[in-house]
């Protein structure tokens, strides 16, 4: 009889977890698609509406736009730029202040005063 040792490990490819991404996994579909619209936005105005030469243009395109695209592209901490602006807003509303009572001080103990009543008048 053969002994043969059997291995039932097997490799995980390193392409697994890049399906619904584009490029061979190298972009996020949701940061592309708001990349494209980011840089439309803030492009075409720039593009369309200044009169310049088609260098100039050019020059401010790159200078402009293309780090636009990249930070756009790459996230921030992995998460979409309207994921990380959501997040910024839901901690802005959902903050709280924490008081913390200090252990071993003694506290004033004050009666705040009692607001000034104007006795009810009886009708005769």
């Amino acid at each position: 009889m053969d002994d043969k040792e059997y291995s039932n490990v097997y490799s995980i490819p390193a392409n697994y977890t890049d399906s619904g991404k584009l490029f061979g996994g190298m972009l996020e579909t949701r940061n592309t698609i708001e990349t494209v619209l980011l840089v439309l936005l803030v492009g075409y105005p720039e593009l369309a509406w200044i009169t310049a030469t088609a260098a100039v243009k050019v020059v401010l395109a790159v200078v402009t736009l293309l780090p636009l695209c990249v930070f756009g592209l790459m996230g921030i901490s992995g998460d979409s730029l309207t994921q990380y602006v959501a997040r910024i807003i839901r901690f802005g509303i959902r903050r709280r202040k924490l008081h913390l009572r200090r252990v071993g001080h003694r506290y004033a103990h004050t009666k705040t005063p009692k607001k000034y009543r104007k006795p009810k008048r009886r009708n005769t």
